[in-house]
């Protein structure tokens, strides 16, 4: 993932948080994000991908992230009825997901991007490649295939 950017979270608002958040949507790429939240000595590492990225990734994906590498899971149990709280930062709205280890960044109502667990992000933006660089739509194959048809055997060459 390209950008990496550290950030100490304060709470309840913090413009450092409401900045980064803005950096992800106006650069639209993936920007990897250190946590630090107050109270806390742990580092949480995520990668906060755009929505718009996040739905290309996932319908390319030929599957869901394998549930037991989703790292996420224990950080959602460990911080209990908590999580269900949205947290604001500015104009953007956090809202941490029980289960999965994801969490939606909203600005005015709309999710903009999604924080991920980075072997999450990693996995599937993999996917998506591997599996779109094998893809032709139906017009391309129908092409290539008439062009292929065209061709002299091998021999004859």
């Amino acid at each position: 993932m390209g950008i990496e950017i550290d950030v100490v979270v304060g709470y309840p608002i913090n413009d450092e948080v409401e900045r980064v958040l803005g950096l992800a949507e106006a650069v639209g790429e993936p920007v990897t994000v250190t946590f630090k939240w107050e109270g806390s000595t742990a580092a949480e590492r995520a990668v906060l991908v755009p929505a718009v990225t996040l739905a290309l990734w996932e319908h390319w994906a030929p599957t869901a992230y394998p549930k037991g590498d989703a790292g996420g899971e224990s950080r959602a149990e460990e911080a209990g009825p908590e999580l269900a709280h949205p947290e604001e930062f500015g104009a953007f709205t956090l809202f941490r997901r029980r289960i999965g280890g994801r969490t939606a960044v909203a600005r005015g109502g709309v999710v903009v991007a999604e924080l991920l667990d980075p072997g999450e992000a990693h996995w599937l933006q993999e996917q998506a490649r591997n599996v779109r660089q094998g893809f032709m739509d139906p017009k391309q194959r129908a092409a290539f295939e008439e062009f292929l048809a065209r061709q002299p055997p091998v021999d004859e060459q």
